[in-house]
């Protein structure tokens, strides 16, 4: 799959396509079918495939500090779209020229200028330049004039109720993996590579590979039952502490910390990827180091207890 970025990127062999367009976050199965609604199009007209998307996401722009956290780094959302078989992916830069932008200068300059699209594929709560003014029926009279075909998303539901970010976000916030797989097609996984710490782990008993995240929050937080891969692993028993880590060094920013239950793998440098299978406790601030090394000890026994109860649990 080809990464373009931004308008200046687009050159007339990328003319014309089939787009999409949305900030995509999770790439959840409601975005997974609009990839293959628009990839119908595309095959029936015999062209590629073009995913539109942002970054940083168009909430984060505007909300700042008080935007959802993300469900998905960008580097994820490449992957899941090139795993779902997207020819190309146009990733914009959310900034001030372009929340300014008019929805006809936008439209113009990207879908027919750019893209030269032949059909578009769009939600229909999907809203787009200066004051939000453009959104489906928008581009469905400028299609009419432009000659292009505008085509509504169509809406996927899971125990009846509309497959959506938001929903994806209050299930994981829940702890509630099990709809949050059912939503996404797939396990929660956060990736990462791991970094330096302050081995603060060994120190209490449990050493941790610490994942380094891009962005400040996660809709996750506190205890978990995890499986590992990578560096050698293959869906390997852990625990994962996601948060602040309030008593020793209290700060702002989400970490992820990870102990694999068995073995002592060398993990530096590495890239994991953490799926999460279960909560066990909120994250919480103990009266002094050793309160917390029981608590740690009392958590990697319940995750023992976990996967003994359960011994063929697996991704996928």
């Amino acid at each position: 799959m080809e990464l373009l970025r931004g308008l200046g990127g687009l050159r007339d062999r990328h003319r014309p396509c089939v787009a999409t367009i949305g900030a995509f976050d999770g790439v959840h199965l409601g975005h997974q079918a609009v990839v293959a609604q628009t990839d119908e199009l595309a095959r029936a007209l015999g062209l590629p495939t073009t995913v539109v998307t942002f970054e940083p996401l168009p909430r984060e722009y505007l909300a700042g500090a008080d935007a959802p956290p993300r469900l998905q780094s960008f580097r994820a959302r490449f992957e899941a779209f090139r795993g779902l078989g997207v020819d190309r992916m146009l990733c914009l830069r959310f900034n001030e020229r372009l929340r300014s932008m008019s929805a006809d200068d936008f439209a113009r300059q990207l879908f027919i200028d750019g893209l030269g699209i032949r059909a578009l594929v769009l939600g229909d709560d999907f809203r787009f330049g200066r004051a939000r003014e453009g959104d489906a029926a928008f581009m469905h009279a400028l299609g009419q004039r432009e000659g292009f075909e505008t085509h509504a998303m169509r809406t996927v539901e899971v125990g009846g109720e509309r497959v959506s970010s938001t929903r994806l976000r209050r299930a994981l916030a829940e702890g509630d993996f099990e709809l949050a797989e059912a939503l996404l097609g797939r396990p929660w996984t956060i990736s990462g590579r791991v970094m330096h710490g302050r081995r603060l782990g060994r120190e209490l008993g449990a050493p941790t590979a610490n994942i380094a995240l891009r962005h400040r929050s996660l809709p996750v937080s506190g205890v978990f039952i995890v499986r590992v891969s990578g560096a050698g692993l293959e869906n390997a028993p852990a625990i994962a502490n996601v948060g602040t880590r309030p008593t020793i060094a209290a700060g702002q920013r989400a970490n992820l910390e990870v102990h694999v239950l068995e073995g002592n793998p060398e993990l530096y440098g590495q890239r994991l990827d953490i799926q999460f299978v279960a909560r066990i406790r909120d994250e919480q601030r103990f009266d002094g180091v050793e309160a917390l090394r029981e608590q740690i000890h009392r958590d990697i026994d319940a995750a023992r207890a976990y996967f003994a109860a359960a011994p063929t649990t697996a991704a996928g």
